[in-house]
């Protein structure tokens, strides 16, 4: 028998954690941090619901910290096993965890003070892990190349497909024999598009009988990248015009290069103003230095660029910050800049900062340029709430905001279809299962695949446990 049990990124987009459970195996798929309302999280990410000391082994689709920043809290509760990733995934698990380790501490800090100070309505905060679980978790992990079977756990094998999404993210594909019948399940991880720059597209999966895929984008089509550029290409303009900043919440993995990369072409052109442009975030100057080590991972434009003189990611006027004082600094500054930092998702981080020094002032603009869960600080701003809390305390709204949904890593809906009809064509596709979405999201696009021809279409409520 075989079952599957969806912990977390079940109906949501956060804390993705699915169980695979056979006679003879029990393996994690991912162990991501959840994300939203502080007591709600927190409880969350403290109690994981899986025996950690039962499992033999995890498997890491990539590195995002809803898909791997629960993985200290694991090793905490008991878990000894291998845990396999790509080895761009794991290379960048070392700065991804450790930095959220230090955020949690200097966040819990942050708020004893205001504590102290007499805010009211803040609980204290403690941390989840320290640099020692990092330090413990990265010397679990084994890396392995893209395309090779490896046996990771009694009859689970595994082998990772190109998932497009970030660099190193892979299609999970799992080979499971149980009671002498061999089954083929894919999951997604977060599924990337197409033709989008310097990583290469997703690859399709043969063979696959059960489909997990992600749904973040289930309900919705994105943008072009050329209508996206222009839009981005005007806001810098128009804000530059009236004096202000723009500030970029932005994932540090994949992201951050994504924008620096699109800012540098628009520079080129001469399309928006020769600006500083800060990258404000220890965690982005170290990722994009692990980015020049994984060329295997970068479509064939971006190859060459790296090959050549001219790096991707470097242009006049931008500056890599890593120091607290110079991150400082930028808020005193009068002048226009850009200001890209994490988090994306604005739950923790520099980028809290630099939001609470510009979105009072109707000059500046705040850019959405990823996808914002439930009860976090970036969806109220994406809904453009009059008010917001920042470390606890209310500002008022009134910075401008653009929400950029064309540079998503995601597939939208018609990538999601296409996906699932690729793999349904290339082998006997008898189940999908539709993780890591609102349940909005996966309504709609539970229908549309039911009106191609796909009869069963489930989305699993947490802890919800399916047999295959």
């Amino acid at each position: 028998m075989i079952e599957l049990t969806f912990i977390g990124g079940a109906q949501t987009v956060t804390g993705s954690k699915h169980l695979l459970r056979t006679g003879r195996a029990t393996v994690l798929l991912d162990c991501g941090m959840f994300q939203g309302r502080r007591g709600e999280s927190f409880e969350k990410n403290r109690n994981i619901a899986v025996d950690a000391k039962g499992l033999d082994a995890v498997v890491l689709s990539h590195a995002h910290i809803d898909h791997s920043g629960a993985l200290p809290v694991l090793q905490r509760a008991g878990f000894r096993g291998p845990i396999y990733a790509t080895s761009a995934t794991r290379d960048l698990c070392a700065p991804m965890l450790l930095d959220a380790a230090a955020i949690q501490l200097a966040d819990a800090r942050h708020i004893a003070r205001l504590i102290e100070r007499g805010v009211p309505d803040l609980e204290p905060v403690e941390p989840l892990y320290g640099e020692d679980d990092v330090v413990a978790v990265m010397s679990q992990m084994v890396g392995l190349p893209y395309h090779r079977a490896t046996l990771v756990a009694p009859g689970v094998t595994v082998t990772f497909l190109d998932a497009g999404h970030v660099l190193g993210s892979a299609i999970v594909v799992l080979d499971v024999e149980d009671d002498g019948r061999t089954t083929r399940i894919a999951f997604t991880g977060d599924l990337g598009r197409h033709h989008l720059p310097i990583l290469r597209d997703p690859e399709i999966p043969t063979g696959v009988s059960c489909l997990i895929t992600e749904s973040t984008y289930g309900d919705r089509l994105h943008g072009s990248i050329e209508d996206t550029s222009n839009r981005l290409a005007e806001i810098v303009t128009r804000t530059c015009q009236r004096g202000g900043k723009i500030v970029i919440p932005s994932f540090a993995l994949e992201r951050t290069q994504e924008i620096v990369y699109e800012l540098k072409r628009l520079r080129i052109e001469g399309r928006i103003p020769a600006i500083p442009v800060y990258v404000d975030s220890p965690l982005s100057v170290k990722l994009t230095d692990i980015f020049r080590l994984h060329p295997e991972c970068y479509d064939s434009q971006a190859r060459a660029l790296l090959r050549g003189e001219d790096s991707p990611f470097q242009f006049e006027g931008l500056r890599y910050v890593s120091e607290t004082e110079e991150s400082k600094a930028i808020d005193q500054e009068t002048r226009s800049s850009i200001i890209i930092s994490a988090s994306g998702m604005c739950e923790a981080g520099r980028v809290l900062h630099h939001l609470r020094g510009t979105i009072e002032d109707s000059k500046n603009t705040v850019v959405i340029v990823g996808f914002q869960a439930n009860h976090t600080l970036g969806r109220r701003i994406a809904e453009r709430r009059h008010q917001v809390r920042i470390f606890g305390v209310r500002h008022a709204l009134r910075a401008e905001v653009a929400v950029l949904d064309g540079f998503s890593a995601h597939a939208d809906q018609q990538g999601l279809l296409d996906f699932a009809e690729s793999v349904r064509s290339r082998g006997s596709l008898e189940r999908v299962i539709l993780v890591h979405g609102e349940t909005s999201a996966q309504e709609v696009l539970s229908r549309a695949l039911a009106m191609r021809g796909f009869a069963n279409v489930e989305a699993p409520a947490p802890g919800r446990t399916l047999t295959l």
